[in-house]
């Protein structure tokens, strides 16, 4: 007996010293804003428009994830999925239109604070109210501007000269330098780029010497094969681009000397465009190209930050009980279709880039196809951290996919939902469930109620809709028993609230709630 109780003992403190603070790993959690996996040269796009040296040195040292998807393809709602790990419809943060984020719910760093750890986010916030569950916490307000951004220090409002994606990087390292080392800790270090209007650091202006970049095939889509949704939208480079996005306008903040050297960049260039008077395709291709600098030049800057926050974690010794992870809030359109933004359940906009590095779990080099998401990244660090996941969440943890362990019953289908309509961009409200080879959407809410279907293996650019084809009724049947089958286990409610919809019927009449279910 007592041979057993020793036994016991020794198990238990085994147990215990498991999960206790000192030997649980440190979590660095890197995040841009609307950053293409496109734009990453580990992923490998055909048209190489960038090479992102440091992004890839995290993925030569760990696992690249090639189908990591987000519940809903829009800035906020992403940042509270990760959270939360929960959809919107129950987390609260469905749009950016009107939604602000609950901060009494559960969410990971607040459990991981609570077993000891100390946290901090720095950067893009986005979610309405004061983060919660950070000792520390330097924010964006709203959106956020590139130079000389004012930030939100602990509550107070402070102005910090500079580039903010440099400013994100000083931020971050600063709090590590500063924390208590014998704790382990959370860092959630996010930044606004490469999000619109997508401005450079003023030493990356030109960094490209005036590339061509290759076009997308889709660059001139027109529409033909789908509904009106994808008709009707507003995000195209012909029509949708300003002039601040083309940089033709000044953005906000430079101070005079920084104005010089934007100056000396941009007008010579701005005066040959205005001089030629290009319309048509024409004038797209030219839009084209600018896009393609300015939104690469803020990508180099993101790639660099990541670069120096990977050197003080290798200076200090911590590379090893550390997990790293680099990821942004969704996907993007680099010209593909014509467009510039996300939230459709299209390709490019509901994939995100996730690179994770974790010792003694990942292997170098490694890449997995598995059906991944945002929403798995709370239960991930929680069992990183030996603690375990509240029933509420609704992912699983990566950590069987990280060590190339795929379960039997891992996922193979996968829910989306987008709410906000008619502003900005005009993208109708959807929900669909993907696999990996086939997409069913459904658009609601909006009087034009339909359904598209797509097959990415004979399709890959989503230029057709197979819906109705006869050839495509067994595999109609089962997406749609599928779609039904996530509907109920995700507790998707069968009517939506007018609010979640964000301005939807703006401009006379009450709202109603709008219908999801077929």
């Amino acid at each position: 007996m007592k041979h057993l109780l020793v036994a016991c003992w020794f198990a238990l403190t085994a147990i215990v010293r498991a999960a206790t603070p000192t030997t649980a790993p440190n979590i660095v959690f890197i995040f841009s804003d609307d950053h293409a996996y496109q734009a990453i040269s580990a992923y490998g796009d055909g048209r190489k428009l960038i090479e992102t040296p440091n992004i890839d040195r995290l993925a030569k040292q760990g696992m690249r994830l090639d189908r990591c998807l987000v519940t809903n393809s829009i800035c906020g709602p992403s940042r509270a999925t990760i959270l939360t790990g929960k959809y919107n419809h129950l987390n609260g943060f469905v749009n950016n239109s009107n939604s602000t984020f609950d901060g009494t719910q559960v969410t990971f760093p607040k459990l991981l604070q609570k077993a000891g750890y100390q946290t901090a986010i720095v950067g893009k916030w986005h979610l309405g109210s004061d983060p919660t569950g950070f000792d520390f916490w330097q924010i964006l307000p709203a959106q956020g501007i590139y130079y000389n951004p004012p930030m939100i220090k602990m509550g107070q409002r402070v102005t910090v000269p500079g580039y903010v994606t440099d400013i994100v990087g000083d931020v971050s390292i600063d709090w590590l330098k500063q924390r208590d080392k014998t704790k382990p800790f959370l860092l959630m270090s996010q930044h606004k780029a490469p999000h619109r209007e997508w401005a450079p650091a003023l030493r990356h202006l030109g960094f490209d010497g005036d590339r061509v970049y290759p076009e997308p095939a889709t660059l001139f889509d027109d529409y033909a094969g789908r509904g009106i949704a994808v008709r009707d939208q507003d995000m195209t480079l012909e029509k949708t681009f300003t002039d601040r996005d083309a940089k033709l306008a000044v953005p906000p903040g430079l101070t005079a000397e920084q104005r010089v050297a934007w100056d000396a960049y941009y007008e010579p260039r701005n005066a040959k465009f205005r001089a030629a008077n290009l319309t048509g395709k024409d004038l797209v291709r030219w839009r084209y190209q600018r896009y393609m600098h300015d939104y690469l030049a803020t990508v180099k800057a993101v790639d660099e930050n990541v670069g120096r926050l990977l050197d003080y974690l290798e200076k200090e010794g911590l590379m090893e009980n550390t997990i790293v992870v680099y990821s942004s809030d969704q996907g993007f359109f680099l010209g593909e279709h014509g467009w510039f933004d996300k939230r459709w359940i299209f390709e490019e906009s509901v994939r995100t880039p996730l690179i994770v590095r974790w010792p003694g779990v990942t292997k170098a080099g490694s890449a997995s196809p598995a059906l991944v998401s945002n929403l798995d990244f709370a239960q991930t660090f929680l069992d990183a951290a030996g603690l375990p996941s509240p029933t509420e969440m609704q992912g699983r943890s990566l950590r069987p996919i990280l060590a190339g362990k795929a379960p039997a019953d891992w996922r193979t289908a996968f829910y989306y939902q987008y709410f906000e309509y008619p502003a900005p961009h005009r993208v109708r409200p959807h929900y669909g469930v993907i696999t990996d080879r086939y997409k069913l959407v459904r658009y609601f809410g909006t009087g034009e109620d339909y359904t598209e279907l797509y097959d990415r293996e004979k399709d890959p650019n989503e230029m057709k809709s197979m819906w109705g084809d006869p050839a495509y009724a067994a595999t109609t049947a089962d997406l749609e028993k599928q779609l039904a089958r996530l509907r109920t286990e995700l507790k998707v409610p069968e009517t939506v609230p007018a609010r979640w919809l964000g301005n939807a019927g703006a401009g006379g009449g009450k709202k109603k709630a709008a219908p999801t279910a077929p």
